[in-house]
């Protein structure tokens, strides 16, 4: 078979040979061991089986591309997918851009810390995160390295968005960070919630050992504005729109109004206090990212997506709306 060749620029530079047959070559996981595994591979002519080598500026890389075994229609196999892989769902895909709806329960992408304890035996040991998964998901002509470049927590589920180049990552960092994308949840929150707009600098660590609102005004400074959508008798369904994106800032913000999300195990308690009630049943934090809207990082134009909740939270209100 021929080899498919590529001289490493600049930009390569310091990359881990993986990640360079990912993002270049579009191999996936399984086809990387399959080509090292072959002795497929080559860094200026020398065989090379090291998915971690860090490879330089100037070098040719040289790989024979396994013949991808999909059904001839591009689409991906689910049947033998774990039951989160088959949850997410796909709402938009360029080469630039792959916008999902991400299923609760599943983490967004690996902590520094995680991949730091575990390295490289991370993806053996520890549960697969959406950025481990989606890659399954895409044809194979749109396989590549799949970058965060912001998260939802673990039980929150609703729209993210990542990108599928250097260059994406680097424009949508920007918006995040000009606060010119938008995001907009619901929550179901125990109490009879209000319109009001919540503003706090967040800490690591208020006090009790959990993030928080600091008292001296130190930290990051996050913007939250709630809209009341429905009243609930002892609950209400509100949206939040998100000025900021701090790390659980919406349900920091709420629980701290006292009005902590349905399900809330963590902020659902004043500072040294104990938990609120929450006869709600709710088997997770309440709360989805419902709509978003970006500008795309290579046509420049404005695009939005609007996601419905969940069958759980669906199911939860029309329960409290039955019961109010």
């Amino acid at each position: 078979m021929p080899f498919k060749t590529l001289v490493l620029g600049r930009r390569h530079a310091g990359q881990t040979l993986a990640a360079i047959l990912t993002s270049e070559m579009g191999l996936s996981r399984r086809n990387i061991e399959h080509s090292l595994k072959n002795r497929w591979v080559r860094l200026d002519g020398v065989l090379c089986q090291k998915p971690g080598l860090r490879v330089r500026t100037g070098q040719r890389l040289q790989v024979v591309v396994p013949r991808d075994k999909k059904p001839a229609a591009d689409a991906p196999r689910t049947d033998k997918l774990l039951p989160l892989a088959r949850a997410i769902r796909i709402v938009y895909l360029d080469e630039h851009i792959v916008v999902v709806d991400k299923p609760a329960g599943l983490t967004t992408v690996r902590h520094a810390d995680e991949t730091k304890a575990f390295g490289g035996r991370a993806q053996r040991f520890l549960p697969p995160t959406l950025v481990d998964l989606l890659p399954s998901l895409l044809p194979s002509s749109s396989q590549g390295r799949i970058r965060a470049v912001h998260r939802l927590d673990k039980e929150t589920s609703g729209l993210i968005v990542l990108a599928r180049s250097a260059a994406a990552e680097s424009e949508l960092g920007m918006q995040f960070r000009a606060h010119t994308m938008e995001r907009t949840y619901l929550a179901l929150v125990r109490g009879p919630a209000q319109d009001e707009r919540i503003e706090s600098h967040l800490v690591a660590d208020r006090g009790d050992g959990r993030r928080g609102s600091s008292a001296d005004g130190t930290g990051q400074h996050a913007v939250t504005h709630v809209r009341v959508v429905e009243p609930l008798g002892a609950f209400t369904l509100v949206e939040c729109r998100l000025e900021t994106g701090r790390t659980h800032q919406v349900r920091i913000h709420l629980g701290e109004r006292g009005f902590p999300l349905c399900g809330e195990r963590v902020y659902d308690r004043p500072l040294h206090g104990q938990p609120l009630p929450d006869t709600s049943g709710a088997k997770r934090p309440m709360l989805h990212a419902a709509t978003l809207a970006l500008t795309h990082p290579a046509t420049g134009k404005r695009i939005a997506w609007e996601m419905k909740m969940p069958n759980d939270m669906r199911g939860l209100l029309q329960h409290l709306r039955s019961n109010k």
